[in-house]
């Protein structure tokens, strides 16, 4: 074990976020922190690495090791370039090598004792370069500059001139040249496009060391961990696997649990209504037996009930109009910005109910085909054509189309002013802002909140084709399956661009993936994409047609369908079989249910008709025609000791059936 947590807590004001947390991470193991934004993840790492301290609680390392914290935002200054900064990290390996070149200029001129001396010195110091992997430094230097994306023409380029992703990414390379026997990386996928993060997946895959992972990003921890320590509601709960495994498990569980608490409810339910029917009886066996099942009720731990989740708010996006069946037609679409090329003779077609994502590299110009369409920028060249009755709903990844000073409920009802005051409070619940988290201002909220206000305007809009630029970023995983399944049931059609890999192969029926200036075309999600990517490249760099290489990759398609239909007709036969079977067992069931109603109701019965015949006899008892005749005062007080043996039966009978 490398890392133990025991019982940490943290209170910030009034609000606890951190209740108990507890768990541990292995040698080499990579585990995963996920939770809600503000959860309290990046609290936990901070009070890890010692930059915070608890409440109360404990960190453990085991001894001597060595580790390394990458933030979520980097505050890097430094008069060095990009690849000085790295080069920084291997100084002591640098200096080594400055002092075995050094010791070979001696030697020529050294002769006995002291060239002896020299010798034996730079046989330890060579042992020990080679064992930092001195001779292979600056290559790795390089590979790890650009596995995170940077090019060799960005290599020079001063730290300080870097934007807030760049220089994390700097951070990152610096980060993983340290070799830490133990890695906390908060959010490392933010600023890092497919490719990076494909090498980053790869990278940490064959790290010797232990990572630590807080991230959104459901692919890469697909990829990546083996555990995953979710915070919920200030609270820890640990799951072997990696995030699909936790998805499954976690579902199961709160099932469990909901199952559990329902079981409970209906369970005190039942024993409260058998309670006051036999108060109801009023008879001193029958109170007697009242007042015990009450101390067995009033003894029972009761289940809370399971919090339900945020994915189980749903949105609904629905337009208003539909569109023709041809929604956009590109040609011969042209982008430079001065010297910097982007793209030249893009062509590409949108049909009416396409989810259409637009992936590739940074840099590369996704975001500039959305404004183009969107008419923010103007092309060089070429046509974009609308269809028929198209209205265009636009997500800007900087939420431009917010007003910063107006309150998150001012903002809906200012745009859309025929919503009364609760229709305004419904629909931003259902992005999850209720009570006075109405009336924040927008400058105040932070990326994700803002980014769900801009999707509750959207959903607003009359408009029958949204484009979305990045519209998972900074969205945690919970309001992200809110958006996935708010678009897989959207009639509409959408393009957007996103490096959200999970986002992609949940929501995309086509891929166009922006690559040596030019658009290729995939009909299927990410991991049909990934698995014809290498394919249509090849066929790529000999055809010219587009629609040669739509052909082919349809054509796969369609032969996946059909293997998959003949799967189904199987299952259906399965499920056919297990049906009749269920449907048999629900009508033995319905009958055994019937019956012992049915027998419940005769004891009801027999029992009201004992009592009402006891009060009879109790009055007959009481008149002077009656006590004062001893055969028939016999008679009726031996009826009556029948009666009350006879109810005593009935009562465990009723008891019995009751249960």
């Amino acid at each position: 074990m490398i890392l133990s947590c025991n019982n940490i807590n943290k209170t910030f004001v009034d609000k606890q976020v951190l209740s108990n947390v507890s768990f541990h991470v292995n040698e080499g193991e990579k585990a995963a922190i996920i939770g809600v934004n503000g959860a309290g993840k990046s609290t936990l790492l901070k009070i890890i690495i010692g930059e915070i301290s608890a409440d109360s609680g404990e960190v453990t390392f085991a001894k001597g090791t060595s580790i390394g914290y990458l933030a979520q935002h980097q505050a890097l200054t430094s008069h060095h370039s990009i690849y000085e900064e790295l080069l920084d990290v291997k100084k002591d390996v640098i200096s080594l090598y400055e002092r075995m070149r050094q010791l070979e200029l001696d030697m020529k001129e050294a002769t006995g004792d002291e060239l002896e001396n020299m010798l034996s010195t730079y046989a330890r110091l060579n042992h020990e370069f080679e064992i930092q992997n001195g001779y292979a430094y600056q290559s790795e230097v390089t590979g790890i500059l650009k596995g995170l994306g940077f090019t060799e023409q960005e290599f020079s380029k001063p730290i300080d001139q870097l934007s807030g992703g760049q220089k994390t990414r700097v951070a990152l390379g610096k980060l993983l040249l340290t070799s830490p026997d133990l890695i906390f990386l908060d959010e490392p996928t933010n600023h890092l496009d497919l490719e990076s993060i494909a090498w980053l997946e790869n990278y940490l895959l064959n790290y010797r060391g232990a990572v630590v992972i807080v991230a959104h990003d459901r692919y890469f921890l697909d990829k990546i961990v083996t555990k995953v320590v979710e915070i919920e509601y200030s609270k820890s709960q640990m799951y072997l696997g990696n995030y699909s495994a936790f998805a499954e498990k976690k579902a199961l569980v709160r099932d469990a649990q909901l199952k559990s608490y329902l079981n409970q409810q209906k369970e005190i339910k039942h024993q409260e209504e058998v309670i006051a029917k036999l108060r109801s009886f009023n008879r001193e066996k029958s109170i007697k037996r009242a007042e015990s099942r009450e101390k067995m009720l009033d003894k029972i731990e009761r289940i809370d009930k399971p919090i339900m989740e945020q994915h189980h708010i749903s949105i609904q996006l629905e337009p208003h109009t539909v569109s023709g069946k041809d929604v956009l037609t590109v040609t011969g679409l042209t982008k430079s910005f001065g010297p910097k090329h982007l793209f030249s003779d893009l062509a590409f077609d949108i049909k009416r109910g396409e989810k259409v994502a637009i992936i590739g590299n940074n840099g590369t110009g996704k975001t500039t085909i959305l404004k183009i369409i969107n008419g923010l920028l103007d092309a060089d060249g070429g046509d974009l054509r609308l269809g028929s009755k198209v209205k265009i709903g636009y997500y800007d990844q900087e939420h431009q189309v917010l007003s910063p000073e107006k309150t998150i409920f001012d903002e809906l009802q200012d745009t859309y002013p025929t919503l009364n005051n609760t229709e305004v409070r419904n629909i931003l619940a259902a992005f999850l802002f209720t009570n006075d988290d109405v009336f924040k201002r927008i400058k105040e909220l932070s990326g994700g909140e803002r980014g769900r206000v801009s999707l509750a305007k959207l959903m607003l809009s009359e408009a029958n084709f949204l484009i979305l630029d990045e519209p998972t970023n900074h969205l945690d995983i919970a309001s992200k399956e809110i958006l996935e399944d708010a678009l897989n049931s959207y009639s509409g059609t959408v393009l957007y661009v996103s490096h959200d890999r999970y986002f992609i192969n949940r929501t995309a029926t086509r891929i166009l993936d922006l690559t040596s200036n030019q658009l290729l075309n995939y009909i299927g999600n990410y991991d049909y994409y990934l698995e014809k990517k290498p394919e249509v490249e090849r066929m790529h760099l000999g055809l010219h047609a587009d629609n040669t290489t739509t052909t082919k990759v349809g054509h796969s398609n369609m032969t996946m369908s059909s293997v998959s239909t003949a799967s189904t007709q199987d299952l259906n036969t399965t499920d056919q079989s297990d049906n009749k079977l269920d449907w048999k067992q629900q009508k033995e069931q319905q009958a055994k249910e019937r019956k012992r109603q049915n027998e419940l109701k005769k004891v009801e019965d027999e029992i009201t008709a004992c009592e009402t015949r006891n009060e009879e006899i109790d009055t007959l008892l009481t008149q002077e025609e009656i006590y004062t005749n001893v055969s028939r005062l016999m008679e009726l007080n031996q009826e009556k000791k029948s009666l009350e043996e006879r109810l005593e039966t009935l009562m465990e009978q009723w008891e019995e059936l009751s249960e």
